[in-house]
């Protein structure tokens, strides 16, 4: 069998060569292609039976005839999600859980760091400047309540976490299904989102990248929310209108965001979210730890061996739902 392995990217979005190896190692009775740049993949992809990779979309699907399974080593599928590839036979499986407790644990940092305005800390700390009466307002977290939008497997560890600084829970579901968490005490379906937001200290978005959710929050929802709340997105970009996220921050609509994803990705340097003083931006780092590739990698091959076997995969992709 003919597996493309095709991860490339900047320097941290990038399978190390020894983890192709292993796989090598681990299935010597298949073939495995490394393409590490647009040609290579595309030179590639009509031999491959298999492919780990979040590339191949509606040009490339095409000219891959014998391509019957895609994994994804990321929990998102967007760039691959097109008519051509809802139509396909191909089967499409995500790495759904693997991001679970860095995203978590960003979540929880982040949201620390701006109750407590650690952001604006470090920034008086380059600047020599011992701001402590501008930092008198800080915020405990003890009783606040976190909205979360996108019950899946993130909202649920980043709701047990929460929970555990004492703070209420509520989660939005795109169905409304029971949510059976006990951090949660208050479950709404998609079109509550406005209580959701009305309600929250914290609002986290960690819902997938859909066209329903393309441009989810923006200023009218923004204007829903409490002044003193703040904004934490770890799903995508688009979920959120940025130019309109920047000017509702600069005029104080809501007291701050922690941003980890953007639209378009590196964030330009003319955004304004760099330099709001009420914004921690981070590169699209929140799923990565030091495990994460050799994670990815373990449970591709726990999928192969199923696909070998004939056996059901494991994080199979809804393609009319887009997750």
């Amino acid at each position: 069998m003919n597996i493309l392995v095709s991860v490339f990217g900047d320097r941290v979005w990038t399978l190390p060569v020894e983890e192709v190896d292993r796989l090598r190692a681990i299935f010597p009775q298949h073939h495995f292609t490394d393409a590490r740049d647009p040609d290579a993949l595309a030179a590639a992809v009509g031999e491959a039976d298999v492919a780990l990779t979040t590339r191949i979309g509606a040009d490339l699907l095409p000219i891959a005839p014998r391509l019957r399974w895609i994994q994804s080593p990321a929990a998102g599928v967007g760039l691959m999600m097109n008519p051509k590839m809802r139509e396909s036979p191909v089967v499409l499986t995500n790495s759904r859980g693997l991001h679970v407790d860095p995203i978590a644990e960003h979540v929880v940092g982040v949201t620390i760091a701006l109750a407590r305005h650690l952001h604006a800390a470090v920034r008086n700390q380059a600047q020599a400047v011992w701001a402590k009466p501008a930092m008198a307002s800080f915020k405990t977290l003890r009783g606040r309540r976190m909205g979360i939008v996108g019950f899946g497997a993130i909202g649920s560890a980043v709701a047990a976490r929460v929970a555990g600084l004492g703070m209420l829970v509520s989660a939005l579901t795109r169905t409304g299904r029971p949510v059976t968490s006990p951090a949660v005490d208050r479950a709404y379906s998609a079109g509550q989102l406005p209580e959701l937001l009305a309600e929250s200290d914290v609002v986290l978005i960690s819902a997938p990248s859909t066209p329903e959710t393309a441009g989810l929050i923006g200023r009218r929802e923004l204007r829903l929310m409490k002044r003193t709340a703040f904004l934490v997105n770890v799903s995508r970009g688009r979920l959120v209108r940025e130019a309109e996220l920047a000017e509702e921050l600069a005029c104080g609509t809501i007291a701050g965001a922690a941003l980890d994803v953007f639209e378009r990705e590196p964030l330009d340097a003319a955004s304004p979210l760099w330099r709001l003083p009420n914004v921690i931006v981070t590169p699209h780092t929140s799923a990565f730890s030091p495990e994460y590739w050799t994670a990815a990698v373990d449970f591709f091959a726990d999928n192969l061996r199923r696909f070998e076997a004939g056996l059901p995969l494991v994080n199979v992709v809804d393609k009319e739902a887009g997750y």
